[in-house]
């Protein structure tokens, strides 16, 4: 079949990164999930007038975009899926990005830069291409288990959507809901299943929940927050059978347990999409292998998000995609400099009535001769802190029931300040003033690379530059930055920040359209003064 072009000046011969007066190139995104998406929109922000770039974006399931982060809000029902999407109706189409929704991508062919689609309007159909940008996510792992596992039985595993919308089929009628794995996710899923009125056990293989995120004493205390609000843990144990054959379904555990399980949702962690790298002939490790520029080992061929690999890390989070995104998206437009150095990860949990914040080494022994460790311990008040300081930085914490402390504990992370002196000052999330002496945070003082929005690499440099240019409401700061457009942790600090800049100088007149955020300084750069 022909190929039929994205847009006019198929067959040209240029360079990935030269531009070619009066010819477009054509960028195919394969995959719409956050990675993908956000590519997608970066690069048009660097082309808002799409003289430069046609953008294709092709993704399999028959959504828009929409925010993962958010599905256990889905399942607990407080938001429906369509509060999920990434953005309104027609704001794709409007910024001249097609996006092909409910398609799949069957062959790409590297030499002739073609791509062949299923499921489109045309079947077979052949799109061509410039520049191939690989975002195909990452698949859920579901352990052997034994007997009635089929989604029509009860059993789903919690990933996308419409796993949400199955969860909620059978959850009308469930009364007992086993969730298999203990990590992020599945606590996530476990509380948004409570809050429908189930009863709720988590099986666990390891000894701790969320052991990626936890040490074994924030592990105990997180293990009794869960008892307390109503969930039962398992630990160290696996789910090896279901019966739904007859009476109340049950799952079987390996140590002969049988339990009660109506719904049985599995989360168990994911693998790299890397099926379609694999056929083209691209070097594939864990993931899909990337350099700094994120290009794969085949020419005009990139890869983000969780089905690349870059030095030796496979993400997992949204973050580091939604940075890669960026880099891409630089050096597709020109930038020689841009380079993918990796992500400072932050967790948060995002369950109802668990504030948990998780950041950088935790693995480290309160008596490390190489760091100092800081911990608290308030079990009955479902309370934990970890402080792990290297030469008066903070380079991790757990930060479990101390709300109050995670915000400026995160902000010396993020910008490696100096710590304050007083380790119990430091254990109260209290911020330094100029004058020395500790205080709450101080908007004022705050450093302008102080990072705001982690989801989307927001500082407070460029809340002030959006509010001077007219953006003076949280959602006008939203639209201008993206700021509180991830996870939404945090809307309070960016609602402060608008408050205290109301007061603090007024805007400009005449605002801009929104710009691209100035790429913010790496978290490992010295404070600056207040914006």
């Amino acid at each position: 079949m022909t190929p039929t072009p994205i847009e006019s000046g198929a067959g040209v011969s240029r360079s990935a990164l030269s531009i070619e007066e009066g010819v477009r190139r054509r960028v195919l995104v394969v995959g719409n999930g956050m990675a993908g998406a956000r590519f997608a929109e970066e690069l048009r922000q660097r082309d808002p007038g799409a003289t430069r770039f046609a953008i294709t974006v092709v993704g399999e399931e028959p959504h828009e975009a929409y925010n993962r982060v958010l599905l256990s809000a889905v399942v607990g029902g407080t938001l429906t899926p369509r509060e999920t999407r990434l953005k309104p109706a027609g704001w794709w189409t409007a910024r001249h990005i097609d996006v092909l929704t409910g398609v799949q991508v069957t062959g790409i062919e590297p030499t002739a830069r073609t791509a062949t689609l299923e499921g489109g309007a045309v079947p077979g159909q052949v799109l061509a291409w410039d520049e191939l940008v690989l975002a195909t996510g990452s698949t859920p792992f579901v352990p052997t288990i034994a007997g009635d596992t089929g989604p029509e039985s009860g059993v789903v595993a919690f990933r996308t959507i419409d796993d949400c919308g199955r969860i909620a089929e059978h959850v009308r009628a469930a009364r007992h809901a086993v969730v298999i794995g203990g990590g992020l996710l599945g606590i996530e899923a476990a509380r948004g299943l409570l809050r429908k009125g189930v009863d709720v056990t988590v099986v666990h293989a390891a000894g701790v929940p969320m052991e990626r995120q936890m040490d074994a004493d924030g592990g105990a205390v997180l293990t009794r927050v869960l008892h307390e609000i109503g969930a039962r843990l398992l630990l160290g144990r696996c789910v090896v059978a279901r019966h739904a054959d007859a009476g109340t379904p049950t799952v079987l555990l390996d140590d002969g347990t049988s339990l009660p399980a109506d719904l049985v949702v599995v989360s168990t962690g994911v693998r790299p999409r890397v099926d379609l790298a694999q056929r083209i002939g691209l070097h594939v490790d864990r993931g899909i292998v990337v350099d700094d520029r994120l290009a794969t080992s085949v020419p005009h061929v990139h890869a983000v998000g969780e089905c690349s690999q870059h030095r030796g890390v496979v993400p997992g989070l949204v973050q580091p995609g939604w940075d890669q995104a960026r880099v891409l998206a630089d050096v597709l437009s020109g930038d020689d400099t841009a380079r993918y150095e990796g992500t400072n990860v932050l967790t948060r949990l995002k369950a109802h009535d668990i504030d948990l914040t998780s950041m950088g080494r935790i693995d480290v022994d309160v008596h490390d001769r190489d760091h100092e460790v800081l911990a608290f311990t308030d079990p009955r008040r479902g309370r934990y802190a970890k402080l792990v300081l290297r030469n008066d930085r903070l380079v991790g914490a757990i930060l479990l029931g101390v709300g109050d402390a995670a915000g400026p504990l995160t902000q010396l992370y993020d910008t490696a300040a100096v710590v304050p002196r007083d380790r119990l000052t430091l254990m109260l999330g209290r911020a330094v003033t100029r004058s020395g002496g500790p205080e709450s945070v101080n908007l004022a003082e705050m450093p302008g690379p102080t990072v705001i929005c982690r989801c989307n690499t927001v500082t407070k440099s460029q809340i002030v530059s959006a509010h001077r240019d007219g953006c003076t409401t949280v959602e006008a700061v939203a639209e201008s930055t993206r700021a509180t457009t991830g996870c939404g942790t945090c809307s309070s600090a960016v609602e402060g920040l608008c408050a205290w800049l109301a007061t603090a100088e007024p805007p400009q007149p005449a605002a801009r359209a929104p710009q691209r955020p100035a790429q913010p300084r790496p978290v490992s750069a010295s404070a600056e003064g207040a914006a």
